[in-house]
């Protein structure tokens, strides 16, 4: 697998719920990420637990969709992973959720297939999971050390895989308004 994504629009999604834990490491990355210098292809937005949100947002035409979660392979906690994701275009209408609060990458992916076959449009060219290793994701907020740990790791992870000069500034998360 290439390290560096297409010279495209990219979009780097943080998914996640705060409230439980390690599983709030995808939006804490993209928070972390979204203040420092990006290329312009590249949008930052915090989706938290909206993944029905996110598949419609990726209509908007995503050379690359970088994906920032928590992921559970086994490792030890805070262990970053990059993985590529299968074509969202292979993702059968039948395998799209309705539970816009249950929506894992996966379910995403169905329903962006579902959607693009209904309305034309096209995923991803190829979409990039970048995960760590969950200590806990039990109820409560904020991250465990090991995670906490492994989030600038990851911001120059995503900043590697972004791969092109920087603006000079830093821009706010999709839908935020500028300061």
């Amino acid at each position: 697998m290439s390290a560096r994504p297409a010279a495209g629009r990219v979009l780097v999604a943080g998914i996640g719920n705060v409230f439980l834990g390690d599983d709030g490491f995808g939006v804490e990355t993209v928070r972390a990420l979204a203040a420092r210098p990006l290329p312009r292809r590249a949008e930052i937005v915090d989706v938290g637990v909206r993944g029905v949100h996110l598949a419609y947002q990726l209509l908007d035409g995503y050379d690359t969709l970088i994906l920032v979660d928590a992921t559970a392979r086994g490792g030890p906690p805070g262990t970053l992973y990059v993985m590529e994701h299968e074509s969202a275009a292979t993702a059968g209408p039948a395998g799209a959720p309705l539970d816009g609060h249950r929506m894992t990458p996966d379910a995403v992916l169905a329903l962006l297939g579902t959607l693009c076959a209904g309305t034309g449009g096209q995923p991803p060219r190829r979409t990039l999971v970048v995960g760590c290793e969950p200590a806990c994701v039990a109820e409560g907020m904020g991250l465990s050390g090991p995670v906490s740990d492994a989030v600038p790791q990851a911001v120059r992870l995503v900043e590697d895989l972004l791969g092109a000069s920087p603006e000079p500034e830093p821009r706010p998360l999709a839908g935020e308004a500028a300061k």
